[in-house]
C-alpha cells in the first residue's frame, strides 16, 4: 500500500522546484535534526513507526530548505515563514477516508500540522509573502476544491419536512481544519489584499462558490463564513461575487431546481444588501426583479423561504418605492395549488405591506385584495386563516381604512360566502371579527356593499333558477319524443334513477 501510495509523487525534487509544485519531494527520510516529533496539541509522542512512515509520505520541502515535522517554536522568528511555506507543502497530499484504517498514522500527522498552522496564523505573524499565499492557494485547491458527485436523491439543502437526514464528509476531521485555517487566513491582518488579489482570484472565488453544493451543512457553514469575509477584505472582486451568485440561481431557478446552498448564498446576498449605497443601482435592482423575485417559484421554496424573505425585505426598506414591483411579482409566481407556499407568500406580504407607502400600496391594493379574497375562502384553513391575520397588524388596517371605498366591495364578497359555507369554526370566527372591523370603520359603505352583494347573489340565483327551468323544459320535450332507430335517447340522471 505505502508504494502504491508514494507512487503519486516523482522520486527525487530538484533544488530549482518552487512553491508551484507543492507535492514534489523525494521519498527519503527528513533532516537528521528533527530528533522526535511532537503533537503541538496533545503533546503525545508520535511513535518512530509512525514517524518513518511519515517522512516516507511526506518528505522535506525543499521550498524554503525548512524540515516541515518541525516545531514553529524550534526556528528561529525569522525563518518561520519559510516553515509555514514548507507545512503548507506537506498538507497538500490528499488521503482517502473511504477507509478509516488506511493510512492512519500520515492522517494523524497531516491533522497536527494543520492544527499547528492554524495556531501560526492565528499568533500574528509576519506580513505573508506571495509565496506563502501562493502556497496557501495551492492547498486549498487540492485539498477543497473538488467536484461532487451528482445526487439525483435531493434537490436541494434537505427536505421540506426534514425527512432527508444530512450527508457529513468523512474527510472532515481534515476539512473542517482547513476551512478553520483559511478563514483565519483571509481575516489575518498579515494579509494584504493587494497582494492577495492576484492569487485569490475570479478561478479561485468560483471554486469556493461551486463548494456550496456540498452536501455536509458544516461545510456550507464555514463557506458562508469565508466568501462573507472574501466580499468584505477584496473590494475588487465584489461584482465579480455577486454576478457569480446570481448565475448559481439562475441555473438553479431555470434548469436543475437542485442546489444544496441556495440558503447560505442568500444568507450572504442579505448581509449585501445591507450594505448597498442609496439610491440602489440598476443593476441591483435587476437583480431582484430576475433572480430574488423568481425565486419564489421553485417547490423547495420552504428550505430558504427565510433568507429569501430577509434579501427582499432588506431591499424594500432601502428602497420604499421597490415595494409594489415586489407585490407585483409574488403575484405573478403565486403558488395556487400548493398550501404551504400559500402560507410563505402571505407571511412575506405581511412583511413587506408594514413598510410599504400610500402611494406604492394603492398601485396594487386591487389584484392584491382580490388574491387575498381568494386566499380568505381557501377550504385550506391555515391559508384562510393567514389571509385573516391581515387585519390583526394596525399598519396593515390603516392602510385598508385609507382606501375602503376600494377594498371593501372586493374584499366583502369573500366574507360572506366564508360566514355562510366555511367548514372551519376558527375561520369563520375570524371572518365574523373581519366583518365587524368594517363595519365599525364605515357603517354606511358596509350597508353598500352589502346591499349590492346581496342584489348580486340574487341576480346569480335568478339565472340559475331559469337554467335549471331551461334544462327541465329540454328534458320534458326530449320524452316526449317517439322512439325510432337512429334517434338519440335522454339517459335519465343517477340519481334520479336511484330515486324510482
Amino acid at each position: 500500500m505505502l508504494k502504491q501510495f508514494l507512487s503519486r509523487f516523482p522520486r527525487k525534487p530538484s533544488k530549482s522546484d518552487s512553491v508551484d509544485r507543492p507535492r514534489s519531494g523525494s521519498g527519503s527520510s527528513p533532516s537528521s535534526h528533527d530528533g522526535g516529533l511532537q503533537r503541538t496539541t496533545s503533546g503525545n509522542v508520535i511513535s518512530s513507526i509512525a514517524k518513518r512512515t511519515s517522512s516516507a509520505v511526506f518528505p522535506s520541502s525543499v521550498v524554503a530548505g525548512i524540515e516541515p515535522l518541525l516545531s514553529f517554536k524550534d526556528v528561529p522568528s525569522s525563518e518561520r515563514l519559510n516553515l509555514f511555506i514548507s507545512k503548507l507543502s506537506l498538507c497538500c497530499v490528499v488521503f482517502d477516508f473511504n477507509d478509516p484504517s488506511k493510512s492512519t498514522s500520515e492522517k494523524e500527522l497531516k491533522r497536527v500540522t494543520l492544527m499547528e498552522l492554524v495556531d501560526f496564523v492565528a499568533l500574528d505573524p509576519p506580513r505573508f509573502t506571495e509565496q506563502a499565499i501562493l502556497a496557501m492557494c495551492k492547498m486549498c485547491v487540492n485539498n477543497l476544491f473538488r467536484v461532487f458527485p451528482p445526487n439525483y436523491g435531493s434537490s436541494t439543502s434537505g427536505c421540506e419536512n426534514g425527512d432527508d437526514e444530512p450527508m457529513f464528509d468523512p474527510a472532515w476531521s481534515h476539512l473542517g481544519i482547513m476551512y478553520d485555517l483559511l478563514l483565519r487566513f483571509v481575516t489575518s491582518s498579515s494579509l494584504e489584499a493587494k497582494i492577495a488579489k492576484k492569487y485569490i482570484n475570479h478561478e479561485f472565488i468560483l471554486n469556493l462558490i461551486d463548494l456550496f453544493d456540498s452536501e455536509d451543512p458544516r461545510e456550507r457553514e464555514c463557506l458562508k463564513t469565508i466568501l462573507h469575509r472574501i466580499y468584505g477584505k477584496f473590494m475588487v472582486h465584489r461584482p465579480y461575487i455577486r454576478r457569480t451568485i446570481g448565475n448559481v440561481f439562475y441555473a438553479y431557478i431555470y434548469e436543475t431546481e437542485r442546489h444544496n446552498g441556495i440558503a447560505e448564498l442568500l444568507e450572504i446576498f442579505g448581509s449585501v444588501v445591507c450594505g448597498f449605497a442609496l439610491p440602489l443601482k440598476e443593476e441591483h435592482k435587476i437583480f431582484l426583479w430576475r433572480a430574488l423575485i423568481p425565486l419564489h417559484k421553485p417547490k423547495y421554496l420552504g428550505v430558504y423561504f427565510q433568507q429569501l424573505s430577509y434579501c427582499i425585505t432588506q431591499f424594500v426598506e432601502k428602497e420604499p418605492k421597490l415595494a409594489s414591483i415586489v407585490i407585483r411579482g409574488l403575484l405573478k409566481y403565486w403558488p395556487i395549488t400548493n398550501s404551504q407556499k400559500e402560507v410563505m407568500f402571505l407571511s412575506e406580504l405581511e412583511e413587506i405591506l408594514e413598510g410599504i407607502t400610500l402611494g406604492e400600496f394603492q398601485k396594487v391594493m386591487v389584484p392584491l385584495f382580490w388574491r387575498i379574497g381568494c386566499c380568505i375562502n381557501s377550504s385550506n384553513f391555515q391559508v384562510a386563516e393567514r389571509a385573516l391575520f391581515f387585519w390583526n397588524n394596525d399598519q396593515i388596517v390603516d392602510l385598508i381604512a385609507h382606501n375602503r371605498h376600494v377594498i371593501l366591495p372586493i374584499i366583502l364578497p369573500a366574507l360572506e360566502r366564508n360566514i355562510q359555507s366555511h367548514w372551519n369554526q376558527s375561520v369563520l370566527n375570524s371572518t365574523l371579527n373581519v366583518r365587524k372591523m368594517f363595519t365599525e370603520m364605515d357603517d354606511p359603505l358596509f350597508q353598500a356593499c352589502h346591499d349590492h352583494f346581496t342584489e348580486e347573489q340574487a341576480k346569480v340565483s335568478l339565472v340559475a333558477e331559469e337554467r335549471k327551468e331551461s334544462w327541465e323544459r329540454l328534458e320534458n320535450a326530449a320524452s316526449l319524443q317517439p322512439l325510432t332507430e337512429n334517434t338519440a335517447v335522454l339517459v335519465t340522471p343517477l340519481a334520479t334513477s336511484v330515486t324510482c
